[in-house]
């Protein structure tokens, strides 16, 4: 298995593509450390993993001493940190005459905050290992959203965070790469489904006519952390069923 005696921490593990990554990390052969602020979902996601395996810590990750505690306890447990998965985040919506000041800080606040305090927690761990990051952008951080003004602003700084890192952990033999969903059925998503005609619409826009699964997200996020991907570094990689290759032009035929 590719992750045999490798240790990767999972941040917003408790569900959606957290969940999944966590328990495709962990069947091929991963321990992990997985955060969430979730305690009972995540209580729930650890029970479902290799008992011995796993390990779980409660916190808000926007904040530096959560991911101080997640490396801490993988190096304690587990002998260091191969792979990191910042992956927690939420999405506020709104235009620029909506969102509040506050709203809007607090959006990048838990979005990039979360991303950067694991980098650099994670840095001194992954310079020994060798390691990798894998942060979740969007496909939102590489376009823009009608009314999604803070998170669009949130997932851009994280998918140039990511490039930017990449250069400058690359000569340490570090790789950072990024997946960018679209949408994708989670948690976050449940209350835009019950929309039936939004839902509908959205689907129109996707080319393969559906939303992803977080399976699906997971699966790229494990290929871009194993040796497979190797030569790949700095890459914010679409998983969108091909929402990204369209101008937004309606079909012209």
């Amino acid at each position: 298995m590719r992750f045999d005696s490798k240790t990767v921490i999972v941040t917003g593990a408790a569900s959606g593509i957290g969940a999944a990554t966590a328990r495709r990390f962990a069947e091929e052969g991963a321990n992990l450390v997985i955060v969430d602020m979730d305690e009972t979902d995540l209580d729930r996601v650890a029970d479902d993993l290799p008992p011995g395996r796993v390990r779980s810590i409660c916190g808000d990750t926007s904040g530096k001493a959560v991911m101080e505690e997640a490396v801490q306890k993988a190096t304690d447990v587990f002998g260091g940190v191969d792979v990191v998965v910042p992956n927690a985040g939420y999405a506020t919506t709104g235009t620029i005459s909506d969102v509040t000041s506050d709203q809007f800080r607090d959006q990048i606040h838990n979005n990039v905050d979360s991303t950067f305090n694991a980098m650099k927690a994670a840095w001194p761990a992954l310079k020994l290992s060798r390691g990798c990051v894998v942060a979740t952008s969007s496909v939102s951080g590489e376009r823009g959203d009608f009314g999604g003004y803070a998170y669009n602003a949130s997932k851009g700084a994280v998918s140039n965070m990511v490039r930017a890192a990449a250069l400058d952990f690359g000569d340490h033999g570090i790789r950072v790469n990024a997946v960018a969903p679209g949408f994708t059925h989670t948690g976050m998503t449940a209350p835009m489904e019950d929309d039936a005609e939004f839902l509908d619409s959205m689907k129109s826009r996707i080319p393969m006519g559906r939303g992803g699964n977080p399976e699906e997200i997971a699966a790229v996020i494990v290929f871009l952390a194993s040796g497979d991907a190797s030569f790949i570094n700095g890459a914010v990689l679409p998983v969108d069923g091909g929402v990204s290759a369209s101008n937004g032009q309606p079909p012209l035929a």
